[in-house]
């Protein structure tokens, strides 16, 4: 029986694009450090410092005293060094772009892995959403699937599959030369999906190409089977009879 995948659960899904929508905020917020971000408000032209001690001293002192005297001359010297250290320990704890070099040029290496490990969040949140809303349009016990699978084609080369469920046509699959090929390699094609109800059913195909001598070829399988709780999955077989050199097709039920 076909391997099928564990369907995850909604709120698994919803935690995983919930993640995925963090890592892309970072991502933003790191590329807006990196470009340099907007620009911040330009602070108020400082006071001249010896201005501001100069106003300081005279409107602290009476108006008989001069400006040049040793006591001003003090307190200027003082307001120097106190804007020279405030000045210096500013520049020391200015922030830098995350993973940015000393010389301010930007390195975006980090920025590339979380843009590569959001692209894989975002392909695995696809495929998870895929099997959910599969497994909500098709519960397991009602769903029918049927596969296509090709062994060896010298008398035979498809071109077409007709399905009928219960007398009534379901899919028509017409085949381009790289289906076909890899059908010819190996693979296996789920060609049809859908909900069945419990109970006796009947799945009629037909396959249409070229058979022996690039002749117009087309012959048609049935089979009857039982549907159960569970999900049914049907295999549609084309083999190469060797003893009468014509194809040979048949329906297998996967119990």
């Amino acid at each position: 029986m076909p391997e099928m995948a564990l369907t995850p659960a909604p709120a698994a899904v919803a935690g995983r694009a919930l993640r995925a929508a963090r890592r892309a905020a970072g991502i933003a917020a790191a590329l807006l450090l990196t470009a340099g971000g907007p620009a911040p408000a330009a602070p108020p032209p400082a006071a001249d410092p010896s201005q501001a001690a100069a106003a300081s001293a005279s409107a602290s002192q009476p108006a008989a005293q001069q400006p040049g005297s040793t006591l001003d001359q003090q307190k200027l010297e003082q307001f120097k060094k106190a804007a020279e250290a405030a000045g210096a320990e500013v520049k020391s704890v200015m922030p830098t772009a995350p993973g940015s070099p000393a010389d301010g040029t930007p390195d975006t290496r980090g920025l590339d892995q979380q843009i590569q490990g959001l692209k894989k969040d975002v392909v695995d949140l696809n495929k998870d959403l895929f099997i959910l809303e599969e497994e909500l349009l098709f519960p397991s016990n009602t769903q029918v699937a049927v596969f296509l699978s090709v062994d060896v084609g010298d008398f035979f080369a498809l071109d077409a599959v007709q399905l009928k469920i219960d007398q009534k046509e379901v899919i028509n699959y017409l085949y381009t030369p790289r289906e076909v090929e890899a059908l010819l390699k190996g693979g296996v094609q789920r060609l049809y999906i859908g909900n069945l109800k419990v109970g006796q059913h009947e799945l009629v195909a037909f396959f249409s190409g070229k058979g022996p001598s690039e002749r117009a070829y087309k012959r048609g399988a049935s089979i009857r089977f039982e549907k159960g709780v569970g999900a049914k999955y049907l295999e549609l077989k084309i083999n190469d009879r060797q003893r009468k050199l014509q194809p040979e097709f048949e329906i297998k039920d996967w119990d």
